[in-house]
């Protein structure tokens, strides 16, 4: 293996080889990660002749196409684009035709020779040169069609132009600094007299409507992607099968036309054997995916056949609005109801079908003859899964609606996991798109010591780049539907990925960058199309300056309480927080207030084996007993708390009076918003999930610990939800 030729691929393909870590020490990336990292991105890299005709067939690749395939531009930017084109064209007369999605025509003559040269090669001993092409006039903000004519007024090639605005959408109230508050939530965990065992999307509309009434401006929500209706127990709603469409077990049935009519449904509902599951799947404290997948499935089954029987047999308006849906939801739609009905039928079979690289092989691609006989020999399967994603869609839009109705400000506020699992329908559909044979993770850091590998393989950052960037723009689009305001999960995906070898340990990957400028243009032109505010999670590594460039894009910055700490160990005012974000006291990763002050999550990782050793736990509990006594300190000292209350923090339970006053003092936080969790409004201590376990521990599962009814006939949290509203509306934010 040549290394220093490994190294210069490496670059080229953006890993970086040397980092900061959280500590901020310098770390060097060891070459053969660098050169596993390539090896899963398709090169020879234990062949070094083959390497380097694969370097000089990309470098051909690159100078034999005339136009890049797409170039993103901001609105208040010129075009410039880059032409390649053999000597011989160089000085002839060619004509750039601008189709804008507005159906407008934009045309512009030039020769290339008069243009500013910018690099030539030679290419089988002819010269190529590059040149950048400047066009007088910008269309509006869109996505447009470069086309590229000869002097014969034939098509040479063609490209995509995307111009983008500056920055994201925000309400008008929100620019000018009005703080509001909400809640949040993970909807799998709602307890209601009415579900089947799992929150859905009534109970959603339920929550959104008495946070409304509390004067909340919010509900957040877990990543409310597809799972795996098969597969039920693999229920991490950031490991999903797709990030385009929605898990199904969150749609109600009850909610859904047919129910009450359907004799079929009325006789799976009456029976013994339903009543009795039903009842056990709402009284456990843990949502039990199985039974929630016994309960619906057959039902939402039986409502499919009313629905062909009373409408699609009838052509009414309704399977009107199916077949719509189906259409605007195209090969993409089509992908994950195959890929559901596929693994629904292997499991029928008892074949342990976990994910496509489970499956027999001549199912494993999308793109096989076999895949599409299995789809023109089921269509009522596959349609059955297009239907439930319709029902879907129809209830998520109805929460948005209430959310609207109830002059909510933002209403829904999603959250965009970030990758797939490697089962998914989404790399099983596109195979060239991701490194199947790669994880993203995170380098060691507080968080998690010993780094963290989430089984999620990357998109490939030139495969991206050669498909128009068009995955990411349908993602972007179908996550801001039916919601105010999109959570990116860990938002330096935007700039960077830690990237780590199959089968190997986190600490052994490295970071592979991406083209942060496109994507965030595209973030902002979806985001002001949508009008949908972004809330970038930027925790954990934070290179230095990536802030200022988000804040520069309109996105909000995520503060949360425990890491905004100064140099010294003390803990920020909330008052200093900035304007431009959502301050939280906790989020899904980290334990309640509760189990915080308690150390109850401490004992649980040392249960479950998530510390290396026994000092580095107890190293752990002084820096957590130090921060105890530092927040006890800051409320004592802002008068967030009774003054007779001890100013020792070994002396301090947290009791109700301590928790709400902590969280009446972040209310005061200078950011536009206010996220609190309605785990710490019931004063729960058990965390949803603890990073860095699997089986371990029931991750993703754990209900509230009282009903959505209970929860808003307390009136201690009426009390409560008055002082936020009454705090949060004081002033506005700087």
């Amino acid at each position: 293996m040549d290394n220093e030729l490994i190294d210069q691929v490496a670059k080229a393909r953006g890993i970086e080889t040397r980092y900061k870590n959280a500590w901020g020490q310098d770390s060097e990336v060891e070459p053969s990660s660098k050169a596993k990292l390539l090896k899963a991105m398709g090169y020879a890299v234990d062949d070094a002749e083959q390497l380097m005709a694969q370097l000089e067939e990309e470098k051909q690749d690159y100078w034999l196409s005339l136009l890049n395939p797409v170039k993103i531009i901001r609105c208040d930017e010129e075009i410039e684009f880059e032409l390649r084109v053999p000597i011989v064209l160089a000085t002839q007369n060619l004509t750039c035709l601008i189709k804008t999605e507005q159906g407008q025509s934009i045309e512009h003559e030039f020769s290339p020779i008069d243009a500013t040269l910018v690099d030539a090669e030679e290419i089988g001993e002819l010269e190529y040169q590059e040149y950048l092409i400047v066009i007088p006039e910008t269309p509006d903000m869109g996505y447009h069609q470069i086309e590229l004519y000869d002097e014969q007024r034939q098509l040479i090639a063609t490209q995509q132009l995307i111009i983008a605005p500056k920055q994201c959408y925000q309400p008008e109230k929100i620019k000018q600094g009005h703080k509001v508050w909400g809640t949040s939530v993970q909807l799998y965990c709602l307890r209601s007299e009415t579900n089947w065992g799992i929150g859905d999307f009534s109970d959603l509309s339920d929550l959104v409507q008495n946070i409304a009434r509390l004067g909340g401006h919010f509900v957040g929500l877990n990543p409310i992607h597809a799972l795996y209706p098969a597969n039920p127990d693999s229920c991490s709603p950031y490991s999903p099968s797709s990030r385009r469409w929605l898990n199904i077990f969150y749609i109600d049935p009850q909610a859904v036309d047919g129910f009450d009519q359907a004799a079929e449904v009325q006789a799976i509902i009456s029976t013994d054997s339903h009543k009795a599951l039903l009842s056990e799947a709402r009284r456990v404290d843990y949502v039990s995916y199985q039974k929630v997948a016994q309960l619906k499935m057959p039902v939402f089954k039986a409502l499919f056949n009313w629905f062909k029987h009373h409408h699609i047999s009838k052509n009414t308006e309704q399977a009107q609005q199916l077949r719509d849906f189906i259409e605007t939801g195209g090969e993409s739609l089509q992908q994950q109801a195959c890929f559901d009905a596929i693994q629904e039928s292997l499991i029928e079979q008892d074949i342990q079908a976990y994910g496509w690289p489970s499956w027999p092989e001549h199912l494993a691609n999308y793109d096989t003859d076999k895949v599409s006989q299995f789809i023109i020999e089921h269509p009522d399967k596959v349609h059955f899964y297009q239907y439930l994603q319709w029902i879907a869609q129809l209830q998520l839009e109805n929460c948005q609606q209430v959310a609207k109705q109830n002059d909510m400000l933002i209403g829904l506020y999603r959250d965009l996991a970030v990758g797939v699992s490697s089962g998914s329908a989404e790399v099983w559909a596109n195979r060239d798109l991701y490194c199947a044979d790669l994880s993203v993770g995170a380098p060691p850091d507080p968080l998690g010591p010993q780094g963290q590998s989430w089984g999620l393989p990357p998109m490939d950052p030139n495969q991206l780049f050669q498909q128009n960037y068009q995955p990411v723009i349908d993602m972007y689009r179908a996550n801001m539907q039916a919601c105010g305001a999109l959570r990116i999960d860990h938002v330096m995906a935007l700039l960077r990925l830690w990237w780590v070898p199959a089968n190997e340990h986190a600490t052994q990957g490295a970071y592979v960058y991406y083209p942060i400028d496109d994507l965030l243009a595209i973030l902002c032109l979806e985001s002001q199309r949508n009008q949908c505010m972004i809330v970038g999670e930027d925790l954990g590594t934070v290179p230095e300056g990536i802030r200022d460039i988000f804040e520069d894009n309109g996105l909000l910055s995520y503060r949360v309480f425990f890491f905004e700490t100064a140099p010294d160990g003390g803990y920020y005012s909330p008052a200093h927080y900035p304007k431009q974000a959502m301050a939280a006291l906790t989020t899904h990763d980290l334990p309640t207030l509760r189990g915080f002050w308690h150390c109850e999550d401490l004992e649980l990782g040392k249960r479950l084996g998530v510390y290396p050793d026994d000092e580095n736990l107890s190293q752990i509990r002084h820096g957590r007993h130090n921060s105890k006594q530092r927040i006890l300190d800051s409320l004592h000292g802002h008068g967030a708390i009774k003054p007779d209350t001890s100013r020792d923090a070994f002396d301090v339970a947290m009791d109700r009076h301590l928790n709400f006053d902590i969280q009446l003092h972040m209310a005061h936080a200078n950011s536009v918003l206010l996220s609190l969790q309605l785990e710490d409004w019931l004063e729960m201590d058990l965390p949803v999930n603890v990073p860095g376990t699997c089986d371990e521990y029931p991750n993703w599962r754990r209900k509230l610990s009282k009903s959505l009814t209970d929860i808003f006939a307390d009136e201690n949290i009426r009390q409560l939800s008055e002082r936020l509203t009454q705090v949060r509306s004081e002033k506005l934010a700087l």
